[in-house]
């Protein structure tokens, strides 16, 4: 019988008697929660067993691993190196410890938690909810505002998805590319701007709306000066030495929808939100008269659920909605996409 003493790990040989598996879970919660005291509590031990424990692990990979600074406990290089792998470890331990069961859509009384931003509230969660309906008639719907959650509720699983524009996503998260999304302007079909050809210098003469909200935490009041700021369409605008007049600022694209009717108001966000309102007789939508970046929307999740059966008909649903929307809104998007632009790509990590 041959007896494996030693395994290669994190970049060198480790003895595994000398490895305690709890260490792996007190290092994944310690560079989270970046506190002793936090991550004890977290998981029911005592402050000292905590701070044993984090000793232990220093011993063990020869690294501080968190330091005290003036922000408080900060990882260190090491650390910060671990810690996708740690998590990786953990959730692959987990997988083989589950008990497989299968998902039956049609008996489910699951809550699903999906956090969704207001534009992917609007164009993706109405067919999502009728498709699980459909196939799941006992399965509820939690949809929260990115302002409810944070990135440690996603990554702990407390939260099954999160869907949105995402500018920094944490290496440890799984993710899928739903669909690129351009810019649209929509505006009241007797807006003054439209007696003349739709240019740059007379979008930049209309009053304009501004509508944004991606992230995740509570939203704070916009300073109109801070370009860098507002977003895509006036951070475009400020890179040609220009700037719009903003006169009404929303955090929810239905409301920039209705503003827009407004007579003299533009409201210039993503194509499939305008879409929405392409059989308004009230609404005209207009290719924008300057280049602004696409976006892509994802859907997040934690690694935690990765393997969860239950979330693998979820993903699989929305990611098969997804492609349903883009293939309907296909003919109507196509005028916004700049001839050279990027094929969507709809890689999964």
């Amino acid at each position: 019988m041959v007896v494996i003493s030693r395994f290669w790990c994190f970049g060198v040989f480790v003895d595994i008697s000398r490895v305690d598996l709890n260490l792996l879970v007190y290092l994944d919660v310690l560079l989270r929660e970046r506190n002793v005291t936090k991550a004890a509590n977290h998981l029911g031990i005592t402050q000292p067993a905590m701070s044993n424990g984090l000793r232990r692990l220093r011993d063990l990979f020869s690294d501080p691993l968190l330091v005290r600074t003036s922000e408080g406990m900060t990882a260190t290089e090491r650390a910060r190196e671990l810690q996708p792998l740690v998590r990786g470890i953990l959730s692959d331990i987990e997988q083989a410890v589950q008990e497989k069961t299968p998902f039956s859509a049609l008996d489910s009384q699951r809550v699903f938690r999906i956090m969704a931003s207001d534009y992917a509230e609007s164009c993706l969660m109405p067919r999502v909810l009728r498709r699980i309906r459909q196939e799941a008639p006992h399965v509820t719907l939690d949809v929260l505002t990115p302002s409810d959650v944070s990135f440690l509720d996603v990554e702990q699983g407390r939260l099954d998805m999160a869907i949105n524009r995402f500018d920094k996503i944490p290496q440890s998260f799984h993710q899928k590319t739903l669909w690129t999304e351009y810019f649209a302007c929509l505006m009241n079909a007797r807006n003054p701007v439209l007696k003349e050809p739709f240019t740059l210098d007379t979008y930049l003469d209309a009053s304009h709306i501004w509508v944004s909200k991606t992230g995740f935490g509570v939203g704070v009041g916009v300073n109109p000066k801070d370009v860098q700021r507002l977003g895509w369409v006036d951070e475009a605008l400020s890179r040609m030495g220009r700037k719009r007049q903003i006169s009404v600022f929303t955090r929810h694209y239905q409301v920039a929808m209705l503003l827009a009717e407004q007579h003299d108001l533009v409201a210039t966000l993503p194509s499939r939100a305008a879409w929405l309102q392409k059989d308004n007789p009230n609404l005209v939508v207009k290719v924008p008269p300057f280049e602004i970046p696409p976006f892509e929307l994802k859907m997040a999740w934690s690694p935690l659920l990765q393997h969860n059966a239950d979330h693998q008909w979820l993903r699989k649903l929305i990611a098969e909605v997804a492609t349903e929307v883009d293939t309907e809104f296909a003919p109507f998007g196509a005028r916004f996409e700049a001839p050279d632009a990027p094929q969507a790509h709809h890689s999964e990590r």
